[in-house]
């Protein structure tokens, strides 16, 4: 029982959960080593992805109109229920993690992105326009600076989607990761372990947004001034 009169099989003590992981640390180092390259795989998919067909809707009516409601008719379908689909298609392997990171990570980031280029001030792009400035110059010069804040905004919520779909994709069917030490820890009722996965997952979730935050700071210090 734990100070509260908790079962310790429910609830194990912060010191119980920190002596679990530092029994297994290698093993837990390895699983959450599989789980970063998963994370990062999906979400490098998801930056590749997005943002090109971001500047496409934004710049085409045609291509906003008819790939917009597929995009949202992509987020109705849970992912839960793709992950079985995906194993089945691609076998047990890394692809369906990723793929599954991939799709919770993209729609957040691709959303963000047009919105903020389809935000660029109305004189900004007659100015551009009036100075003979082509299609593609108009995007990479007037409306990519604007939506700097957007695109990051939206690389924040799939970098943190992106651990939740790996974790996703891992529940399903893996043999490596946190997902799947969490699963089996809880399995033979080892509750410390499968409590220091949930930690770890967390952790990780919150040092990657906060590196996303000090890249965008780094990489363009103007921009957190556009959001005051």
């Amino acid at each position: 029982m734990t100070g509260f009169g908790v079962p310790v099989y429910l609830l194990p003590s912060p010191t119980a959960i920190v002596s679990a992981v530092w029994t297994d640390l290698w093993t837990v180092a390895g699983h959450t080593q599989a789980t970063l390259l998963t994370v990062f795989a999906g979400f490098v998919l998801s930056i590749v992805t997005a943002l090109p067909l971001a500047a496409l809707l934004t710049l085409s009516p045609v291509a906003r109109a008819s790939i917009y409601p597929l995009l949202v008719l992509s987020q109705s379908i849970p992912k839960v229920a793709l992950a079985p689909i995906l194993v089945l298609a691609l076998g047990t392997n890394v692809m369906p993690k990723i793929i599954i990171t991939f799709l919770v990570a993209f729609f957040p980031l691709v959303i963000a992105a047009a919105a903020g280029l389809a935000a660029t001030p109305r004189e900004l792009i007659e100015l551009g326009r009036s100075l003979q400035a082509t299609r593609m110059k108009e995007l990479m010069r007037i409306r990519l600076p604007f939506a700097i804040p957007f695109i990051f905004s939206g690389l924040k919520m799939a970098i943190t989607f992106s651990v939740i779909g790996a974790v996703v994709g891992e529940f399903v069917a893996a043999d490596r990761g946190l997902g799947y030490l969490m699963t089996s820890a809880l399995a033979f009722f080892n509750t410390p372990l499968g409590y220091g996965a949930i930690t770890i997952l967390s952790l990780l979730a919150i040092v990657l947004f906060q590196t996303v935050v000090v890249l965008e700071r780094i990489l363009f210090p103007w921009s957190t001034r556009m959001r005051t």
